[in-house]
């Protein structure tokens, strides 16, 4: 046979061999996929007492709120149980979750577990369920509101910098960052932060069964243990798992039901965004979970906190 005829043959049949390879090995991913779809729909259509984990800055979010919704519309959960580990956050932000929880609630019975830290607007949301679990050592509290706003005036001074303005009325764009601003700019946004403060106050009112009074005693900005806020009744039991099983028992759902951890989209499976960046930081040998909270932070977009702000800082 002519030589250069073997050739192409074996060159085809290089080619050949290598799409052969990847079909095998799209068909092994594709049916891995399908594999662990099918299962984990598998799991949320048994029986079961859902769990969904609130960490980190609260903020409006459209994929808590929609899994939330789903948690609400599916007959197999029996009960939620939210663990809040959060600071706080935008109060904006922790009254749509609690809305969306107490939608929860009006279906199915909802617990709230304090782990590790739970103030303003996280307390906000656990308020949301219709028995609060706290750790004895946990951290509560912070009723309140804040509005911040940076001051580099100084700074340009120093710099020989200053910025002219034309606006409309006086009280535009106030409080500004580049001049002191004026009484009536801080009167208008105090009277911002009472109102949603109020708000906040009456919240908590309302769902402790508390006198407005004895909130305000407790609303001001102070934190508590889980052992000093079951004192004051801003929660209800100290424990764990095993006490909130046994919550749930009492409100006529199976305790030997699983509990089944509702995970964010893109945590669920191989091929949503996160998991693609997680792939791409081990393949440039970089541990996701050893990186600075700081720069996990910007990389999630939540530099900065816009609004009204309902937050324990620990810094």
């Amino acid at each position: 046979m002519d030589p250069m005829m073997l050739a192409d043959r074996r060159k085809l049949r290089r080619k050949v061999t290598f799409w052969r390879i990847v079909a095998a090995l799209m068909v092994v991913v594709v049916g891995f996929a399908l594999f662990r779809f099918a299962g984990e729909e598998g799991t949320f259509a048994k029986p079961h007492i859902a769990r969904i984990n609130l960490s980190g800055i609260i903020q409006d979010d459209p994929e808590l709120l929609a899994r939330l919704k789903k948690i609400e519309e599916t007959d197999a959960v029996k009960g939620l149980i939210v663990s809040i580990s959060s600071p706080g956050g935008t109060t904006y932000g922790g009254e749509r979750i609690f809305k969306a929880i107490r939608a929860v609630a009006a279906k199915k019975p909802v617990v709230s577990d304090v782990r590790t830290l739970a103030a303003s607007a996280g307390y906000m949301v656990a308020v949301a369920g219709d028995t609060i679990f706290a750790g004895e050592s946990s951290i509560t509290g912070s009723i309140g509101v804040i509005f911040e706003y940076p001051q580099a005036k100084p700074l340009l001074d120093k710099l020989g910098v200053s910025l002219e303005e034309i606006k409309s009325a006086p009280l535009k764009a106030e409080p500004s960052p580049f001049h002191t601003p004026p009484e009536e700019a801080k009167t208008m946004i105090r009277t911002m932060v009472m109102d949603s403060y109020d708000w906040f106050v009456d919240l908590v009112a309302d769902r402790r069964k508390l006198p407005r009074a004895e909130v305000l005693r407790l609303a001001d900005g102070r934190i508590l243990t889980g052992r000093q806020a079951l004192k004051e009744k801003l929660v209800d039991t100290l424990g764990g798992d095993t006490e909130i099983l046994a919550y749930f028992k009492s409100r006529g759902i199976d305790d030997k039901l699983s509990i089944e951890e509702w995970k964010p989209a893109d945590e669920n499976g191989y091929f949503g965004m996160g998991s693609l960046v997680r792939t791409t930081l081990r393949l440039a040998g970089v541990d996701a979970g050893q990186m600075p909270s700081d720069f996990v932070n910007f990389l999630r977009g939540k530099l900065f906190l816009d609004g009204l702000v309902s937050v324990w800082q620990v810094d």
